[in-house]
């Protein structure tokens, strides 16, 4: 018999508002110490020993969902300045090669970078920003071979294909041209991971003379750099959990001080495109689900503002894409982003209608401010991802493009959506697909997705690694909880701050209904989430163990307290509104109440498979290796607990197309071997895995 690694305990004590925390396994927290490394290491060599019989069943799961990816395949052109630009792969290969060419039918294809071969020698490599400079000169990106989000900038000549010597480390993954083309802004990074700096660089110039245009002193806000579509204007969003500024440049001065479009106050969210001599802004000044309003270039502040859509109680207005005839609104209604389009004055030109009644659609690339059309990516449960323009005068689509999915037929499938009923009243959207011969007897396996915070929404999208549980015989389901903005602003206000245990007991009704109502039972229904849905995860097994036989918590963020109260953390001044500062008594009593490590105790969990990665700034390792072992040292019962550390990336674990799919087979293998279908039993015996001393 198997039997896990014990992280030694070293006695460490908290004492806040007269309450003792203790942890005893607070020296995790130096992830560079050699105890702390072999400590991932024993664990990663214990979860793959405990699944080491489900080898062949992983490479079947990788051998399938690899055959379901075009191993030769390229994007859709998109039009920028003279040149179309795409991505195309190569058999084999793990990243794209970035390519464009000249806008004639003729025109050879330049290759401008080659990810695979940036590639070499690295774990991980992923591709920031990745920019054109307006005459196509000049390639200057952004590159992270770490995970840890800090990126190098470097900028190369086209026409020679070689780097210029302006190479800039420690950078963020954001970056905006003057028109000049020589003229590059930049932000950097804090020692908390945070965008905090915009600078100026002139190509050819020594990047240590780099020019300070901005410095954000408050920890609170991040900076976000773009150029307007226009082509007029930089923009800087200065950006807090709910206040946002926005520092304005022309593009034609670079020199110029950035302006502010209107002044920030705490609570006033706004976002701004350039169109024409004015300014397109939504904002929540009026009402929390926003507005959308006019301004002049050259004035564009509060005084000035002129209403083109108001606020509507039943419709969140998230944002407004500007194109020289026409205005995109992203709208989301009854849980489901809509886009309208209006023109430069407000007028009504028509609503995009989609072929089904639950769909994700989001904007592809849309960088000619010319343009007579709208691109989007559209798909649903059972429909690939669809490129489409969207043709805006004549209200008709024209698909590009349609993932090829071998062997997939969306008539195969049942698409549904159910409410759940809260223990508040609330009602509680449930999104769920399942095969053909799926019967809602209690025996259906289902894997049960959650996030719930910072307003963000869980899409029914298409995921063709899905089929590999939907031909199974599972079921998959998302639970639109309160936390995320599916229902509008306020669904996303009553799921932070002390309103946050919604987020839970939204997700145990979830579960109840689902139970309830035939599609699986507490013995073949598991938990997922990632990040804040890690959290999800940990609080409620916490809550209601009984409920699921399986969970997966996917680089969890479930030591709330103790990384709340470090402002030396990555994101944790900036997340106070989200979360709480338990240096309030009434917030850390309340955080308190929820937090999965805080709340650890003796009894019977739910197997459990914890992912974390050893250069994650956003959830740091030690979060979730702290709460897997206060877990194995606390926790009854033989249901297994597996912590698996990606030692060579960070927050999404491995970059490489292929090598995701590995992470993702290790998941799946896990959930099939403790969950089999009673259609598609896998072994003739109960889950050897369940077997393992945890």
């Amino acid at each position: 018999m198997l039997t896990a690694p014990r992280a030694r305990r070293e006695p460490h004590v908290t004492v806040l508002h007269g309450e003792t925390l203790s942890d005893d396994y607070f020296w995790l927290r130096d992830r560079e110490h050699p105890e702390v490394l072999a400590y991932l290491e024993a664990e990663n060599a214990y979860a793959e020993a405990v699944l080491a019989h489900t080898q062949a069943l992983r490479e079947q799961l990788y051998t399938e969902m690899r055959a379901r990816i075009p191993e030769i395949d390229a994007s859709v052109p998109a039009r920028q300045g003279a040149y179309l630009y795409y991505r195309r792969f190569e058999a084999g290969r793990q990243y794209p090669f970035v390519c464009r060419k000249g806008l004639e039918a003729a025109a050879a294809e330049e290759v401008l970078l080659d990810l695979n071969s940036l590639a070499q020698g690295h774990d991980f490599c992923e591709l920031g920003a990745c920019v054109a400079s307006p005459d196509g000169a000049l390639l200057a990106y952004t590159l992270d071979t770490r995970g840890d989000e800090v990126f190098s900038l470097s900028i190369k000549d086209l026409a020679s294909g070689e780097l210029l010597p302006d190479s800039i480390a420690g950078v963020f993954t954001d970056l905006a041209w003057a028109n000049d083309s020589r003229t590059l802004f930049y932000t950097t990074l804090d020692p908390t991971y945070r965008p905090y700096r915009l600078y100026r660089h002139r190509v050819g110039d020594d990047p240590g003379r780099d020019a300070l245009v901005f410095e954000e002193a408050d920890a609170a806000f991040y900076l976000l750099l773009q150029r307007c579509r226009s082509g007029q204007y930089l923009t800087l969003t200065l950006e807090a959990a709910s206040t946002t500024e926005v520092l304005v440049c022309p593009a034609d001065r670079p020199e110029q001080p950035w302006q502010p479009i209107e002044a920030r106050r705490h609570g006033h969210e706004y976002r701004a495109d350039h169109l024409g001599e004015h300014w397109l802004i939504v904002t929540n000044d009026r009402h929390p689900n926003f507005r959308l309003v006019c301004a002049p270039a050259l004035s564009p502040g509060a005084a000035a503002w002129r209403e083109l859509v108001p606020p509507r109680p039943d419709v969140l207005l998230d944002a407004a894409d500007a194109f020289r005839d026409f205005v995109v609104l992203h709208e989301r209604v009854g849980g489901l982003r809509q886009l309208r389009c209006l023109r430069p004055d407000g007028a009504e030109l028509g609503q995009v209608n989609f072929p089904e009644a639950a769909y994700r659609v989001e904007p592809d690339e849309n960088h000619d401010f010319d343009a007579s059309c709208f691109r989007f990516r559209y798909s649903s449960f059972v429909t690939p991802e669809t490129l489409v323009d969207y043709q805006v005068a004549e209200g008709r689509w024209q698909m590009l493009k349609q993932d090829v999915v071998p062997g997939h037929d969306p008539a195969s499938y049942q698409v549904e959506r159910l409410e759940a009923i809260a223990a508040d009243g609330a009602r509680v959207p449930i999104s769920i697909v399942y095969g053909a011969g799926f019967q809602r007897d209690g025996r259906g396996p289902l894997l049960l997705h959650g996030y719930g915070a910072y307003g963000a929404v869980l899409e029914p999208e298409f995921k063709a690694n899905r089929l590999s549980l939907l031909e199974r015989g599972w079921a998959y389901a998302i639970a639109h909880v309160r936390g995320g903005s599916d229902l509008g602003r306020s669904w996303y206000e009553q799921g932070r701050l002390l309103s946050k245990r919604n987020t839970f007991t939204d997700m145990i009704a979830c579960a109840e209904h689902l139970i309830a109502e035939g599609y699986s039972s507490s013995t073949r229904m598991a938990l997922i989430g990632t990040s804040a849905g890690g959290l999800l995860v940990g609080a409620t097994v916490t809550m209601r163990p009984d409920l699921f036989q399986a969970a997966i918590a996917r680089v969890p963020f479930v030591d709330v307290i103790t990384t709340m109260l470090d402002p030396s953390l990555p994101l944790v001044v900036n997340e106070w509104e989200q979360w709480g500062n338990p240096a309030e008594p009434t917030q850390f009593a309340y955080m308190r109440s929820y937090s999965p490590y805080d709340n650890v105790r003796a009894g019977v969990y739910p197997h459990l498979l914890i992912t974390a990665g050893l250069n994650d700034p956003r959830v740091c390792v030690h979060e979730p290796a702290k709460w897997a072992a206060r877990l194995r040292a606390t926790k009854t019962g033989e249901q297994c607990l597996l912590l698996r550390t990606n030692m060579g990336a960070g927050h999404a674990g491995s970059s490489g197309r292929f090598d995701v799919l590995r992470e993702l087979a290790f998941e799946y293998a896990f959930l099939l071997d403790l969950i089999p279908s009673p259609t598609h039993p896998l072994t003739p015996s109960s889950s050897r895995a369940a077997s393992a001393r945890s």
